[in-house]
């Protein structure tokens, strides 16, 4: 009996990870698009470079406000309607964003707060996508929990470097029809959504959370938590060192991750503005040059960027598996803080920052992989999912405050001084992953002496 059940388990698992993994590709289509090209429009429909990172601000900020609410809904109905309805807002956004050049041309003024608004619906598809990867541990076993949670996450990988690659075709079908350049990638997006959840209507039957014998699942579980949601799932969190490292972790690298590429796409205008012009005064003053051989390279940047994030997330999942969760994530603060020196020491080329931003997606997916197993498998039965909730909060709040405050230390201190910010945040994630190793280090030892002494 115990082996049928883990056979259907693994077989109910192997299910949901593909359906996981198939709406990832259509979702990041949308969240791809919006990181690369909404930083450029917020400057441009604003009229000011230190506005650009508001977009990713509100993309931030839907995650950070959509993130427990979700994680109630998916007590109430489970995984399938929460995502579903995530990424069915977000279609909505990705519409906001098409239109909202058109409304600029018609009633100047109108258009940049169109695009906020838009970015905020895009961003619960992103909030979707986060805990599309807690949903991939609802079933997995300890063993391949990193690789299961690994999958999913490197399934966005198409979408997400597909997305910025398409402002090119994306410019040419809105040419086609009308509509400004900038709202082409967003076409796809809306299609993207559509089909995420099309997926997931037909994949997540039944549904993970639904399976899973230690959690209530239903409106009365819901209410249990409603009120209490945030204030409880901080308490389990702040109460365990173990999880308090592992979201700490996690939010700290997501915020690096933002703060530094929601600006890159302003930072590479304005170099080819310089390069442009001949100089570097007009870059200096705030001048960006978006023709669309720069938007190509902006998109080009971005996607490798983004397939730094998600590309290698397998191998990372079994890496964390196999090597350890402390290990990983310790690596990944490692290269974090590589991507913080490169962009700090050359922040006036091009390959550069172009590595910088490959290193900073590669060591973002060493620690989110890393840190969310480790999260995951210190939280138990209901906890888990509000805990898993507080998680991808503290990762909207992390990277709206990131996002809000880019544009400013750019536009004050340039880009090499929000590297010089990144890196402080590196080194002090760092230096807590590092105790924790120690702090296991030493508890294993003390036992292996105990065991020594009374055989």
């Amino acid at each position: 009996m115990g082996r049928d059940h883990g056979v259907a388990r693994a077989r109910h698992q192997h299910r949901v990870v593909t359906t996981l993994s198939l709406s990832q590709v259509f979702s990041g289509i949308g969240n791809g698009a919006a990181l690369a090209v909404g930083s450029l429009m917020a400057a441009e429909l604003s009229g000011s470079d230190a506005l650009a990172g508001t977009t990713t601000m509100a993309l931030s900020l839907a995650g950070a406000l959509s993130a427990l609410p979700l994680a109630r809904l998916a007590l109430a109905k489970g995984r399938r309607i929460t995502l579903s309805t995530a990424y069915g807002i977000a279609a909505f956004g990705a519409l906001g964003m098409i239109v909202a050049p058109m409304l600029e041309e018609a009633l100047p003024g109108i258009g940049y707060p169109v695009l906020v608004l838009a970015a905020l619906l895009i961003g619960l598809g992103g909030a979707g996508n986060l805990q599309a990867r807690f949903a991939a541990t609802d079933l997995a076993e300890d063993r391949t929990r990193g690789r299961d949670l690994g999958i999913v996450v490197w399934s966005i990988t198409v979408g997400a470097v597909s997305g910025p690659n398409l402002i090119g075709p994306g410019s040419a079908v809105a040419e086609a029809l009308g509509l400004p350049e900038t709202s082409g990638p967003f076409l796809f997006s809306l299609v993207g959504m559509v089909l995420a959840v099309t997926v997931l209507q037909i994949g997540l039957r039944p549904d993970p959370l639904h399976l899973r014998p230690d959690v209530e699942v239903g409106q009365e579980a819901a209410e249990k938590v409603a009120a209490p949601r945030l204030r409880d799932g901080l308490k389990v969190t702040v109460a365990s060192r173990r999880l308090l490292l592992g979201v700490g972790s996690v939010v700290a690298a997501h915020t690096v991750m933002v703060g530094i590429m929601a600006m890159t796409s302003v930072h590479l205008s304005q170099l080819a503005a310089a390069e442009h012009a001949g100089h570097a005064g007009q870059a200096a003053a705030g001048h960006h040059h978006t023709d669309a051989d720069t938007l190509v390279v902006i998109g080009l940047v971005i996607s490798l960027h983004i397939a730094g994030m998600y590309a290698l997330s397998p191998l990372v999942g079994l890496l964390a598996d196999r090597w350890g969760r402390l290990r990983t994530m310790a690596l990944g603060e490692g290269v974090l803080l590589g991507s913080c020196v490169t962009a700090f020491a050359w922040p006036g080329s091009r390959g550069a920052v172009t590595v910088a931003l490959i290193l900073l997606g590669l060591g973002w997916s060493l620690v989110t992989v890393a840190g969310s197993a480790y999260v995951s498998e210190h939280a138990a039965g209901p906890r888990r999912v509000l805990v898993q909730g507080v998680t991808d909060a503290g990762m909207g709040a992390g990277a709206a405050v990131a996002a809000a405050l880019s544009g400013l230390i750019m536009a004050v201190i340039g880009f090499h001084g929000l590297a010089v910010v990144g890196g402080v945040i590196c080194l002090a994630g760092l230096a807590g992953v590092l105790a924790a190793l120690r702090h296991d280090l030493h508890a294993y030892t003390n036992v292996s002496i105990s065991q020594e002494v009374m055989s």
